[in-house]
């Protein structure tokens, strides 16, 4: 089944454009869709297929401390996770 799963990671500082670009770019090839710029925190919209929502959550949040890797962003604590398949986005 599909997800589409949004995970923010809270920075602590103000983020920049440029990172957040790094990012999209980072989740563009899983895809992803990347938020934060001017915020305190950066994040991402990532489709999975998982078979529950915490498959996908745990399968999402792993793709997305990779690509945060990737864009050159600190490690960062998961502030918030949310999912939603396709089914209940249908309903």
């Amino acid at each position: 089944m599909r997800w589409s799963v949004g995970i923010e990671a809270e920075l602590g500082r103000i983020t920049t454009r440029e990172e957040i670009v790094e990012l999209a770019d980072a989740v563009a090839g899983i895809n992803g869709i990347a938020t934060g710029i001017g915020t305190t925190h950066y994040g991402a919209q990532l489709i999975v297929e998982a078979a529950s929502q915490d498959e996908a959550i745990a399968a999402a949040t792993a793709q997305f401390r990779q690509a945060a890797a990737r864009a050159g962003l600190p490690e960062a604590g998961i502030t918030r996770t949310e999912a939603i398949s396709e089914e209940e986005e249908d309903a």
